[in-house]
């Protein structure tokens, strides 16, 4: 039974994440919330492990949080849910795009869907700040300095701007290591 659970929970969170993987943050959040699969701090982590390795990061979520909730088998269970819907709908919708291309209400509708996905980012973005910073009901000092030296170093230093991403993730990984995060 676990299985149907996490195929349909992914399966929702798949239709209706718009904005791409960190879209199903608000999802998953309340996947946790009325679950008890994982907690947010195993989110947090789940995000950082999603971050850092290849693949979408909604799926690399999904995968995740199945393994985490019922093993290899949730892992796979909980990714199929989550793509289904994308592929149903994207076989709809290139079967019937090039005649609804200049349609207004088509356009109209992904008028609305941008807003709503910043929104649904945002609002995820702020969640894991919270769990981030504010661990155990005080602010995590390190956490914020650390945060605070990597927005410095990656958009307001010149040489270091263009540094891969990659180069900013494993610094940020030794650096947890080192300070014992």
């Amino acid at each position: 039974m676990i299985y149907v659970k996490l195929f349909w929970e992914f399966f929702q969170t798949g239709l209706f994440a718009v904005g791409g993987g960190m879209a199903t943050l608000p999802f998953l959040y309340d996947i946790s919330d009325r679950t008890g699969w994982f907690t947010h701090h195993q989110l947090a982590d789940m995000i950082a492990v999603s971050e850092s390795t290849p693949g979408p990061i909604g799926v690399n979520m999904a995968t995740y949080a199945g393994y985490l909730t019922a093993g290899l088998p949730g892992a796979v269970v909980s990714t199929v849910g989550l793509i289904t819907p994308s592929v149903i709908v994207i076989l709809l919708v290139a079967a019937f795009l090039n005649k609804f291309h200049e349609n207004k209400y088509v356009n109209g509708a992904f008028y609305g869907l941008r807003p709503a996905s910043s929104a649904m980012i945002t609002a995820a973005g702020l969640i894991l700040a919270r769990v981030v910073f504010l661990s155990g009901g005080s602010v995590n000092i390190k956490a914020l300095i650390l945060a605070l030296i990597l927005l410095l170093f990656t958009h307001a230093v010149t040489f270091t701007k263009k540094l891969h991403p990659v180069t900013w993730i494993a610094f940020s990984a030794v650096v947890g290591i080192i300070f014992k995060y």
